[in-house]
């Protein structure tokens, strides 16, 4: 009968919980998909002053970035390019005039980047007039075209989303018909679960967002979006950024209960960070590169059966005897509790210490569509937990079949930068160790430093601070590996170089410092350092002479070494005494340079004197300067 060992791996898949592992990645239900609807009229083509990237352009680029990233992160969501207001027209029938579907809904990848690619700078925009041109704008028509194109897709969709570029804020000229059939088919879109966002651009004049577009987009998703901005992007970054933050769902790891006593308040459990790393290899076969699966099954030891699910048993040897199960109990016995957070109380944030933190942090938020009137309970907990400086203690449990953990609830109040929202409202979720978790060290005492170093130390401290911010530091190696892909992917010449922002700046460091590193070394490390040995004492001066005291002198006489050698108690005399003995009667000392001149020693001395060991080089030292005296006496 089979381990209950080999099925870890079996139970593993089946029961890893999302988020446990900062390595694993987030499976969804469905995929997620994306349609940028872009405006192909002639003022989009207009440069921007001192020789800014037009409005084209900016978007081409934007897209671009979008189709990368979402090639490395979730290749199998969906991404289509639509352009609008074109001369030329390019859609599924043809139905629909001054419409260019671009790519249709499907998976990026290597060749649609490249397509991108040439529609970039000015050749990019001569090639989208010769090939697209600029006509008459109906965007009601658009917008009736991408919901074709979400019609045609026979997959599960998790999230739809459609992102409008443009820079005109009257796109139908005041054309009240045009106006009104747009804003009928965004409707619909929103009916089918589709989310309208606006990435308007630069013009001059302003863009006037309530003129027609304040009708066309969504309302926000939650609590955390402000919605429609009213300033429009003028810069590459500005635009990458929005459209970043709109184009990545808020998706909860779990939805769970939070119980107050005999209260319930529906929450969601979200991921705010996770270690990202380099995507697993994919197994190809070599005939045809097609992914090759692996699929395990059982056999029969004797008759080689396939065995099912229901002919195998779960076994654990305990106190050596063999206790099978069926997989119904195993399964039984690794459920605890149900999903959920348990209030258990509530202490002060004093009691909660740095070397707790054991694995990246939850970030728990109310679901008002759960359980209603969750937000107004959750908000009042909030803001007295955060009022009295305290955290709520609570037993959470993340599934049915995951050991219950102590969590932290550390209050965040909402954060606004430029009325944007930069730390939405909620609970961090720390987890806390058991006392099994922590480990007694034995720390050794080091030597304190003065309070000359410690000031000194204070100043280069001070000159080196700067504003951290996470998402300035991108991962080089991440960067790089991903470099090298695309341009494997896209037959470049060479993958485009990086750059390190974790390297020091080490010119900039040492204008701000000065002379304070010199001055720090030469307060730690003084002339007379000595790093391989210890620190000498000081020696105190001579009362007479101003001389320093020296060692004593070892002396013997030349009675007292021929009485030790006739008796042959030379062994038992000092190194010290010894080596004295030696200078005075002339006896040279040599230290071996090589190992086989020490062996080619010791046997010697060994076929003199027999039964002789010596187990360190300090008895083989002694016993030659014996040899040797015996021998000049």
């Amino acid at each position: 009968m089979a381990d209950w060992s080999d099925y870890r791996n079996e139970d593993d898949e089946e029961e890893q919980e999302e988020g446990e592992e900062p390595t694993g990645e987030y499976k969804s239900t469905g995929r997620d998909s994306l349609v940028f609807l872009v405006d192909a009229s002639k003022e989009m083509f207009v440069k921007g002053e001192d020789g800014e990237p037009s409005n084209f352009d900016m978007t081409m680029q934007c897209v671009r970035s979008v189709y990368t990233s979402k090639i490395i992160s979730s290749d199998r969501d969906l991404v289509a390019l639509v352009f609008y207001g074109t001369k030329q027209s390019k859609n599924p029938r043809n139905s629909f005039k001054n419409v260019y579907v671009y790519h249709d809904l499907d998976s990026p990848g290597a060749r649609r980047v490249q397509e991108i690619d040439n529609l970039k700078g000015d050749k990019g925009s001569q090639l989208a007039a010769e090939t697209m041109g600029s006509g008459e704008t109906s965007l009601g028509d658009a917008l009736w075209c991408c919901s074709n194109l979400y019609s045609d897709i026979k997959l599960r969709l998790s999230h739809k989303r459609l992102m409008i570029f443009t820079c005109r804020d009257n796109p139908h000229g005041g054309d009240r018909t045009r106006d009104r059939q747009a804003c009928t088919k965004a409707d619909d879109l929103k009916e089918t679960g589709v989310v309208i966002d606006l990435m308007h651009l630069t013009k001059p004049g302003g863009f006037d967002v309530s003129l027609f577009f304040c009708d066309i987009i969504s309302p926000p998703e939650d609590e955390s979006e402000l919605g429609l901005q009213s300033e429009p992007c003028g810069k590459l970054e500005e635009l990458q950024k929005r459209v970043r933050a709109r184009e990545m769902p808020k998706r909860a790891m779990s939805r769970i209960t939070l119980s107050l006593g005999d209260m319930n308040v529906a929450a969601g459990v979200y991921v705010l960070a996770r270690t990202a790393t380099k995507p697993p290899a994919v197994r190809l076969y070599r005939d045809n590169n097609e992914p090759v699966r692996t699929k395990t099954r059982l056999f029969h030891t004797q008759n080689g059966s396939v065995l099912l699910p229901s002919d195998t048993k779960r076994a654990q040897v305990y106190g050596n005897k063999q206790i099978v199960m069926e997989k119904d109990e195993v399964d039984e016995m690794k459920k605890f509790e149900n999903p959920g957070l348990v209030l258990i109380g509530f202490k002060p944030m004093d009691c909660l210490k740095l070397h707790h933190h054991i694995r990246p942090a939850l970030f728990v938020y109310p679901e008002e569509d759960q359980i209603t009137g969750s937000s107004c309970v959750f908000t009042a907990l909030l803001q007295k937990c955060s009022e009295r400086n305290v955290f709520a203690l609570c037993k959470f449990t993340a599934r049915r079949n995951t050991p219950p953990r102590f969590v932290a609830l550390v209050p965040q109040r909402e954060v606004l930068d430029s009325q944007l929202q930069a730390a939405p409202p909620g609970f961090h979720a720390i987890f806390l160790p058991y006392a099994d978790d922590i480990r007694t060290l034995d720390v050794h005492e080091c030597p304190r430093a003065s309070d000359e170093q410690v000031d000194k130390m204070k100043e280069i401290v001070h000159k080196l601070r700067f504003k951290y911010r996470s998402d300035a530091f991108e991962n080089p190696v991440l960067q790089q590996h991903y470099r090298n892909l695309e341009a494997l992917a896209l037959d470049m010449m060479a993958p485009e170089a990086i750059e390190d922002f974790t390297m020091p700046k080490v010119k900039m460091i040492d204008e701000r410092l000065g002379p304070l590193v010199q001055e720090f070394k030469d307060l730690v490390y003084p002339a007379d350092y000595n790093p391989d040995g210890k620190p000498s004492a000081k020696r105190k001066p001579a009362e007479a002479g101003g001389g320093v005291d020296k060692k004593p002198k070892v002396e013997i006489s030349e009675e007292e070494l021929r009485a030790h050698v006739a008796k042959g108690t030379l062994g038992k005399l000092t190194v010290p005494v010894l080596k004295d003995a030696c200078k005075q009667f002339g006896v040279g000392i040599q230290r071996y340079k090589e190992k086989s001149e020490r062996n080619k020693e010791i046997n010697n001395i060994r076929k003199r004197e027999k039964n002789v060991n010596f187990a360190t080089e300090e008895q083989l030292r002694v016993h030659r300067i014996v040899y040797r005296l015996r021998c000049a006496s």
